[in-house]
């Protein structure tokens, strides 16, 4: 009898452990509901980043391509916004092809390129064929000679006495008896039109190299003694010297200012108004005269238009 009774009490003993592990048990489950929770925290998380980055491609959800043409001048703006702009719309691929201002202007107009870019003014009759002037920035114009030049500044009526071939040489101008070279852009390059236009030199100029991009125009002058070109302002390196015009140097801020007197527009040529062309070429105006595309044209020496 009291056998039994011991092997009672050990059964009931034996329940009673089994139930605490039960319980333990029990215990572990809110455990694994966390577990459970935390992970779907996670997962929303990882859900909500893929919409944002959804929703950062999705702002910038256009696809498409882009296509610019024209003016050699305004290759390093160009090619600035082009990576930028791609950057912030991965899905829109954008070409550019330097041919010069002219040739930018008709292949827009022809329907062959988007955007024409030109580094001077449109003319009237570009304007009557249905080209709109779109003005992304200003630039200089900068008169640069070869680097072993004695003369480092001169007059705007010196200039124009230069390129007309009236003054002959270095002499002249208190520099070394050096014949003058005289160096210039194609006709049509828009940097050409804007320097004769601003100085009155239309066909009067006595060019003894007409060269077809702004590149070559820099390394002709730095490897002719006499040379004396002029470029795109945001072209200029060590490789030359710019002259002071009337006192006042080729920069940035002088060019703002209205000290510095030759200047030009960059223009993004459309044919028709910006609000009638494709979303695409709509959102790339959005970028290029937003405060992220002027950046850019200030970063590159441009004068931005905001």
């Amino acid at each position: 009898m009291k056998k039994r009774s011991l092997k009672a009490a050990a059964l009931a003993c034996m329940a009673l452990i089994t139930l605490g592990g039960l319980t333990g048990c029990g215990d572990t489950k809110p455990e694994t509901d966390n577990s459970s929770k935390e992970t779907g925290v996670q997962s929303s998380a990882s859900e909500s980043q893929k919409e944002a980055h959804s929703g950062a491609t999705g702002t910038a959800g256009l696809t498409g391509t882009l296509s610019l043409a024209g003016s050699t001048s305004m290759e390093k703006v160009s090619n600035a916004l082009k990576e930028s702009f791609m950057e912030k719309y991965p899905d829109i691929t954008v070409t550019v092809e330097f041919t010069g201002s002219s040739a930018g202007v008709e292949a827009v107009l022809a329907g062959n390129v988007d955007i024409g870019n030109s580094s001077r003014n449109l003319k009237e009759e570009e304007i009557t064929k249905g080209a709109a002037e779109n003005i992304i920035a200003i630039d200089g114009i900068a008169v640069v000679t070869n680097s072993g030049s004695k003369v480092a500044a001169l007059t705007k009526d010196q200039l124009i006495a230069l390129y007309k071939g009236e003054t002959r040489s270095w002499k002249d101008l208190g520099g070394e008896d050096i014949p003058v070279v005289v160096v210039g852009r194609e006709a049509g390059s828009g940097t050409r039109g804007a320097f004769e236009e601003i100085l009155g030199l239309a066909d009067a100029c006595a060019y003894a190299n007409e060269l077809d991009s702004t590149g070559a125009v820099m390394a002709k002058v730095a490897s002719t003694p006499g040379a004396i070109g002029y470029v795109s302002l945001d072209a200029v390196d060590d490789s030359v010297i710019t002259f002071t015009l009337d006192g006042v140097e080729a920069n940035a801020e002088n060019v703002k200012s209205g000290s510095y007197f030759l200047s030009r527009p960059f223009v993004m040529v459309t044919k028709g108004a910006i609000a009638e062309q494709t979303e695409v070429v709509q959102a790339w105006f959005d970028y290029v005269m937003g405060d992220e595309g002027q950046f850019v044209a200030s970063q590159v020496g441009l004068i931005t238009i905001k």
